[in-house]
């Protein structure tokens, strides 16, 4: 049971996604290092929201199309927000003023609103079935939380190393708004 439910989770997290993109860009706009408490942030986000799944939440979602409704829509509009914000980057590749990655609070709250998560999350409970709620929640917490930390470090990382490639203001301007229509992208799809 517990080798499938890795790889789904790999699979699932490790796929292009608001996360991704957003780690990707993190580690090209601000480096490595800075955005540490970014990727810290999601896998401890990533873990409650799958943990929250074992104990039925996502079942709640399914049952109450108006919860889901109100959860598409914030995460539609914090997803455009922060495609907007990429859209509007400086083009030196160099953060201006009070631009900063996202903060680990910041990053654990989005978790919560982030579609991919939960429809991952509420999938991953099959593999659950039959198994008492808090060890489900455990296993669901762990797996998304451990496995999402490589996740995140793997796209940070190769953002970082992106960095060498954009010297120039119109490759970094190029890149930072291709992420910011990916974005924009997935917030669409948010409501499908």
């Amino acid at each position: 049971m517990i080798a499938p439910l890795y790889i789904f989770v790999f699979l699932g997290l490790f796929s292009p996604g608001p996360n991704v993109i957003l780690l990707t860009a993190s580690g090209a706009r601000f480096g490595f290092q800075r955005s540490l408490p970014h990727v810290l942030g999601v896998a401890v986000g990533v873990g409650i929201t799958a943990g929250l799944t074992g104990f039925g939440v996502g079942a709640l979602l399914i049952a109450l199309p108006q919860l889901k409704i109100v959860l598409q829509t914030l995460a539609a509009a914090w997803i455009l927000y922060m495609a907007f914000k990429l859209w509007t980057a400086q083009a030196s590749g160099e953060p201006q003023g009070k631009d900063r990655p996202f903060t680990f609070i910041e990053a654990v709250l989005f978790q919560w609103v982030n579609p991919k998560v939960w429809a991952i999350a509420v999938a991953a409970t099959a593999y659950t079935d039959g198994t008492e709620p808090l060890m489900a929640a455990f296993l669901l917490g762990t797996a998304f939380s451990g496995i999402n930390l490589c996740v995140c470090f793997f796209w940070t990382f190769a953002g970082s190393l992106l960095r060498y490639l954009l010297t120039t203001p119109l490759a970094f301007r190029a890149f930072m708004r291709a992420m910011a229509v990916l974005l924009a992208i997935s917030a669409v799809l948010v409501f499908l």
